[in-house]
């Protein structure tokens, strides 16, 4: 489909197709670095989400299914608020900024990130989903750039980088060795960013605003430590059973 420029329905249709000799050189170029570790969705450039057809590169996270539990849970809570404040803190290719701002339009939606190259692509993804005049873009270590504003916004809604560096060697080789670091590892035991957040979004949140993150793999009781005297919080499984979603109020 990638060397072709056609979809699947295509392919289906022309089983006779027969590919150049220049098709067959790409093709095989493409095939080599798949066979390398290459994510498939850097190879293409995209990745579906929440509907979406984003672009992505090496400088974010390829979008997880997972992480649509985290929109989910953002989107029950706000659709009871009107016109909601939410920033998305650590937004990469701005996939949880863009299903939100898809699916709630009275809502006022930031989206943060320190790496000014996934920035580059957050704005490029919103703007071919025509949602750009809908998110504001800026770049910020965290919730750094409105600490000294206030309590301003309604949700925290993050998928920080919680991989723990005495985990790396059991990731996939396409984790380990192609998707930014910055975006993935949270310290030894993968908490180092939680141990910022959770007292910034404090800091950031409306009397009453909700923070919602999404967690590792048996970081919940660790997670739940740092929220203190944070109330309502709660936790919300992934498809395999796995607490995949921290909810907590201010």
């Amino acid at each position: 489909m990638r060397v072709l420029g056609r979809d699947r329905a295509y392919l289906y249709s022309y089983p006779e197709l027969e590919l150049s000799c220049r098709e067959l050189s790409d093709y095989s170029a493409l095939i080599e670095r798949r066979a390398s570790g290459e994510p498939l969705q850097y190879i293409t450039g995209h990745q579906e989400f929440w509907g979406l057809d984003l672009q992505v590169t090496p400088a974010v996270l390829i979008p997880r299914p997972e992480t649509e539990h985290t929109v989910e849970a953002a989107l029950e809570l706000l659709r009871g608020i009107e016109s909601p404040r939410v920033i998305d803190v650590g937004t990469g290719s701005g996939c949880i900024a863009l299903a939100l701002a898809l699916e709630l339009p009275q809502a006022e939606i930031e989206a943060v990130d320190i790496s000014a190259e996934a920035l580059v692509v957050a704005r490029g993804n919103a703007e071919r989903l025509g949602l750009a005049a809908r998110i504001d873009f800026g770049r910020s270590d965290l919730l750094d750039r409105h600490l000294s504003a206030g309590p301003a916004f309604d949700m925290v809604v993050s998928n920080p980088p919680y991989v723990g560096e005495n985990e790396a060697d059991k990731l996939q080789i396409e984790v380990r060795e192609y998707e930014p670091h910055c975006a993935l590892f949270g310290g030894q035991e993968g908490l180092d960013v939680y141990r910022r957040l959770i007292p910034q979004a404090a800091e950031v949140l409306k009397p009453g605003g909700w923070l919602v993150m999404e967690i590792g793999y048996s970081q919940e009781h660790g997670i739940r430590e740092l929220l203190g005297n944070w109330k309502e919080v709660r936790t919300i499984p992934d498809l395999q059973g796995i607490p995949r979603v921290l909810i907590a109020r201010q």
